[in-house]
């Protein structure tokens, strides 16, 4: 049986691929340690999604380990050696605000979590694909240059730019605000690339956009669309930051990303790096994304603006998909944004309600 490893399986990403995996005859190796709990707090934990799998899925397996551990990585990878035809790297520490209370802690799981993931798979699988969960934010504030127009709801983009369409990975990731969390993430991009080009691996690099689906484990620090969906059946109090509520956000659903995923595993390359996303058919400002939670509630949500916006945040962001669809069979996200947030509702809203918020 064809084996893979899964890094953060518990996550939405990682989970999403696991389960895709299984279905498709894979026996799968999930690395999860569930640091998201001691990241955002016990309700962002991802263990009662690892506790799913295993009892699901007949060819699942879930490691209890941390991607910092070099050794501990390193033994996975030697155990399975080359029989591992596919590593799918998602686990990280996702947030911009939480990276500048521990900078080390964050490059650590990023760069250096995913330099030992690289090494391991050189060591003992280099014919492997190495799937990289990227982000736009290794291009800083580089977008927040663009010249951007308010239309009322949202920020946009002329029509006769460039890139209204959506930025494309020609966009410099030079000369700007990254974050520390941006950084640690481009940092990883550099390493995923160059084992790809100096080590002849097939590596790609996903830089993606706003990633979201019923599984998220959404926080007030990451996870925006379900942790506001959630505000809006709870009642909790939810903050926008910055830019009036009309920053601009493109959102892709976890098993949209997960097609690509494997499209890319099917014809893999040394390398290539693409930015993801919903693309413009799934962008929409705060704003707009709270009126759609408000309609799919049926209740409005208590929320206010804060004037200080997130260090490096995108005023503006939108994927252009062509650079990975026009390779790899006219790729195109199959789930807009309404029936995403609906999902999101319908899956978890029970949950929201009964349980400890």
């Amino acid at each position: 049986m064809r084996k893979a490893i899964v890094t953060g399986s518990g996550g939405l990403i990682g989970s999403e691929s696991a389960e895709r995996l299984v279905e498709s005859g894979y026996d799968v190796i999930g690395i999860e340690n569930d640091t998201r709990a001691v990241l955002f707090g016990s309700e962002a934990s991802t263990s009662h999604v690892t506790d799913r799998l295993a009892a699901n899925l007949d060819s699942f397996q879930s490691v209890d380990l941390d991607i910092r551990d070099t050794d501990g990585i390193e033994r996975v990878f030697a155990d399975i050696g080359g029989e591992i035809d596919l590593v799918i790297h998602t686990a990280a520490q996702p947030s911009h605000d939480w990276a500048a209370s521990d900078p080390q802690a964050d490059f650590a799981i990023n760069a250096n979590g995913t330099l030992n993931l690289l090494e391991a798979t050189r060591n003992h699988c280099p014919e492997a694909t190495f799937i990289f969960t990227s982000t736009n934010k290794v291009y800083g504030d580089t977008p927040n240059r663009l010249p951007l127009i308010d239309t009322g709801s949202r920020l946009e983009l002329p029509e006769d730019h460039p890139w209204f369409g959506g930025i494309d990975t020609s966009m410099s990731i030079d000369s700007t605000m990254h974050s520390l969390f941006g950084a640690s993430k481009a940092a990883a991009d550099l390493l995923v690339q160059e084992y790809g080009r100096y080590f002849d691996m097939p590596t790609v690099c996903f830089r993606a956009g706003c990633l979201t689906g019923p599984n998220h484990a959404g926080a007030q620090l990451h996870g925006f669309l379900a942790y506001l969906m959630k505000c809006t059946v709870t009642g909790d109090p939810y903050t926008v930051f910055g830019y009036e509520g009309k920053q601009v956000r493109d959102n892709l659903h976890s098993a949209d990303l997960v097609d690509a995923f494997l499209l890319f595993h099917k014809n893999p390359r040394p390398a290539f790096v693409c930015n993801i996303g919903g693309g413009r058919e799934n962008g929409c400002s705060m704003i707009e994304a709270i009126e759609i939670c408000e309609e799919i509630a049926g209740r409005e949500l208590d929320w206010k603006l804060s004037d200080e916006a997130r260090v490096g945040d995108h005023r503006w962001w939108i994927s252009d998909l062509g650079e990975f669809g026009s390779d790899y069979g006219g790729w195109r996200p199959r789930r807009d944004l309404k029936a995403i947030l609906a999902e999101i509702h319908e899956a978890n809203v029970e949950r929201w309600v009964s349980g400890p918020t």
